[in-house]
């Protein structure tokens, strides 16, 4: 590694934390920890609905394409949203939306009117207040701290949401264990308050107000434009979407591995979706110090082949202790990989274009995600749960082969585009 190299490295490297010394920053980020725990119940309890409606692994795996389809599809017009009005009013509107599809879903399901159609249709209502809710919620992140801190800032959000998942699914498999379903649904309604009442008391500098002076269409050209001439963007996108087309198959069928292949139940189903979030948030506070130590490049390929070891052992797991284990472990190769490639996306990408950039990420991330989700669970209904497994393993090696060619910017490359970035 080159000197000058080194220390760009060492000059990220800081405690994980800095960026909550940032007063706004620090409460929206509480508040986002709040509601991530009840998106994570609300996302427990409807996987494990859905295993009490219905058998089929098929219909199972779709609630995590429920959850992740409406980003793919309305994630372009929603990062032009994002650029071209006001990023605070996008966010209320969005969050007001979801509460308000959450406390439906609970009231619904509350009464035994839920069927697992008019699940999955509720919820891929509530992932579409996401969808459109996301690229402002991520193009906001560098109006909160200096830049240093943007890759702490990141991962930080990223653990937000991976604390969460720590806590959240373990809180849901005992709310559903002692409430039901519908108790876990109304408590998610009720999280997306602190949100809310947070943005709601924010006011943004005027001096970042960017507002692109076009219309809907020359704006959503623009930005595919900028991505299809920005080189840089070419190899996250293409590794991002051979990463998560594979990986997904773990999330996708856990739920069915946990209830009809190890016969467990609710609560130990949010423990092991809990040990899942713990990773990530092991992941977040090493990858500062794992900058230091590794490359983007060393660093990206070895978590993912880190993954796939993981799937290909749960395929051959029956207990339960193990099964968390390899979860921790799934969670801080997940975090490692994501985390870098949206870091990426953000230094080489300047502000007035931030949102729909963002948004063809989440397009390309989400879009497999939604693809594979179905795709493993049809693969898993003809040849079995852990075969599937096994054969998702071997698609995330085969997917970082053919895509290496594609390289990831060095961190002086990273260096001088961010000042380039920084001039725009």
């Amino acid at each position: 590694m080159e000197g000058s190299e080194v220390e760009k490295h060492r000059v990220e490297v800081g405690p994980a934390w800095d960026p909550l010394r940032h007063p706004f920053f620090r409460a929206l980020w509480l508040a986002t920890v709040v509601s991530n725990i009840g998106t994570w119940m609300q996302n427990t309890a409807a996987a494990w609905l859905m295993t009490s409606l219905t058998s089929s692994t098929l219909m199972i795996a779709l609630v995590q394409t429920a959850t992740t389809i409406p980003i793919f599809v309305l994630a372009l017009p929603a990062g032009v949203l994002a650029d071209i009005i006001d990023r605070r009013r996008l966010i209320l509107t969005t969050q007001l939306w979801m509460l308000a599809i959450a406390t439906a879903l609970g009231l619904l399901t509350l009464v035994g009117l839920v069927s697992p159609w008019s699940l999955l249709a509720l919820t891929a209502m509530l992932a579409f207040g996401s969808a459109m809710n996301a690229p402002a919620w991520l193009s906001i992140i560098p109006e909160l701290v200096p830049r240093q801190l943007l890759g702490a800032a990141i991962s930080l959000n990223s653990a937000s949401f991976n604390l969460a998942r720590a806590v959240g699914p373990a809180m849901g498999g005992l709310v559903v264990a002692s409430l039901g379903p519908a108790g876990a649904f109304l408590l998610n309604a009720a999280s997306f308050l602190a949100v809310v009442w947070v943005v709601y008391r924010w006011r943004r500098n005027p001096s970042v107000q960017e507002q692109v002076d076009t219309g809907l269409g020359a704006a959503f050209r623009a930005g595919i434009h900028y991505v299809r001439d920005t080189t840089m963007l070419h190899g996250v996108l293409a590794r991002g979407i051979a990463f998560m087309l594979c990986a997904i198959a773990l999330l996708a069928l856990l739920p069915s591995l946990v209830r009809h292949e190890l016969g467990l139940d609710a609560v130990a189903y949010g423990w092991i979706l809990g040990c899942f979030g713990a990773g990530a948030v092991l992941g977040a506070l090493l990858q500062p110090y794992l900058r230091y130590l590794l490359k983007l490049e060393s660093m990206v390929s070895l978590a993912t082949v880190w993954f796939a070891a993981v799937l290909l052992f749960t395929a051959y797991e029956h207990r339960l202790i193990m099964v968390c284990f390899l979860m921790v472990n799934a969670g801080a190769s997940w975090l490692m990989v994501v985390a870098n490639y949206h870091t990426t996306v953000q230094v080489v990408t300047p502000s007035w274009v931030r949102g729909r950039v963002l948004a063809v990420f989440l397009l390309c991330v989400f879009g497999a995600m939604a693809f594979g989700s179905a795709l493993w669970g049809a693969v898993s209904a003809a040849i079995g749960l852990r075969p599937t497994l096994q054969v998702a393993a071997a698609g995330l090696v085969l997917g970082l082969c053919a895509t290496f060619r594609l390289r990831l910017p060095s961190a002086n490359e990273l260096s001088c585009v961010e000042r380039e970035v920084r001039s725009l």
